[in-house]
């Protein structure tokens, strides 16, 4: 367990009064459900895994807006991958916590806990009480004053605006999911090939996932008023993104919250995917092998999974025992697109 994990944990344990325990997807946990600790988070796996484990646990993306002011003694953090997130949930701190309660920050050096400390200070109204705790990993406590100061911009993080838009349409996201304000080129990669590697024309027709669908690019470009849609993601900041794209344009579909697809049911016809391959702040090797695991147990015996892959993930020899056919459709030298078919039987 690192240094920041073991920290979080002891602090866990110790929290006394009523406590609020922002979650990051950065844990490792090593203590028994405290049923007397609040938990946020936006991360379905990290929120399924603790409610699971007996945690009082809260899936949204970080929705603050049902916590009364002044309602606690301690407020827990470790930050965030994203600065705009961990600015407002520094603001959201100053509000929640009473005039005497302590707003501990954990976190490392190269991921901006010192800055963040500073502002965490000045928003709060009082002085700083670091302590490095080894390496590059740093604890911070911060006690909210009776006259708080200016917080840090979030970036109006809660609300989706115009973040991009390609020659067929705009699209709307927010901080909060990874690569929020711009079109993944491994996506737009594949849909230029999509008709090419399924055979036929877009729009689809038929039963159609597209799993980790981030604010909705695969599915907003692939379907029409023919497709039968689910899109499903980890990240709560995600699903409302998508959600509203997909109404906005039109399309019925099914937006449904799931860690690498395991709350989705059934079998489909097509399968569109661009799976993550970072978790917080580390590379995550599982997840491409999550992904596919998924992909086999949801594509229809007749079906088409659509893969796209940063050219180092060596996806066709991790979907080997999955799949009978496996096929490197194209190779652009920095995306690569993996056509796989007739999974086998789990």
């Amino acid at each position: 367990m690192d240094l920041i994990s073991s920290e979080l944990n002891q602090c866990l344990r110790q929290a006394s009064g009523k406590t609020l325990w922002l979650v990051d997807e950065n844990i490792q946990l090593s203590l028994s459900a405290r049923q007397d600790i609040d938990v946020i988070g936006n991360r379905f796996d990290v929120i399924e895994r603790l409610e699971a484990s007996g945690w009082q646990a809260q899936f949204s993306d970080f929705d603050l807006s049902g916590c009364p002011n002044g309602e606690y003694d301690q407020v827990l953090y470790r930050v965030s991958k994203e600065k705009p997130v961990v600015h407002y949930l520094i603001s959201g701190a100053s509000r929640l916590l009473k005039p005497g309660g302590t707003l501990t920050l954990l976190g490392e050096k190269g991921e901006g806990i010192r800055t963040y400390v500073r502002k965490a200070a000045t928003c709060l109204g009082s002085e700083r009480q670091e302590q490095k705790l080894g390496g590059d990993s740093w604890r911070a406590d911060i006690v909210r004053a009776k006259q708080t100061g200016e917080c840090p911009p979030d970036q109006d993080y809660t609300e989706l605006r115009p973040a991009c838009e390609d020659t067929r349409q705009q699209y709307f996201s927010k901080p909060g999911l990874f690569g929020w304000n711009k079109i993944d080129r491994g996506s737009a990669f594949l849909i230029e090939q999509l008709p090419e590697m399924l055979g036929q024309s877009l729009p689809l027709t038929g039963s159609v996932l597209d799993l980790g669908c981030g604010f909705g690019y695969l599915a907003l470009n692939a379907c029409g008023a023919e497709s039968t849609l689910v899109c499903t993601d980890n990240n709560a900041a995600a699903l409302k993104a998508c959600r509203y794209n997909l109404d906005q344009a039109g399309l019925n579909a099914q937006v449904q919250a799931s860690d690498a697809g395991d709350q989705v049911s059934g079998t489909f016809q097509t399968l569109l995917c661009n799976p993550p391959f970072h978790s917080g702040f580390a590379v995550d090797g599982d997840l491409t092998d999550r992904f596919l695991k998924a992909a086999q147990r949801l594509l229809d015996r007749n079906g088409t999974a659509c893969f796209v892959v940063n050219q180092h993930i060596p996806l066709e020899s991790k979907a080997q025992g999955l799949f009978r056919d496996i096929q490197l459709h194209a190779d652009n030298g920095q995306f690569k697109l993996v056509r796989l078919r007739h999974p086998l039987t789990p």
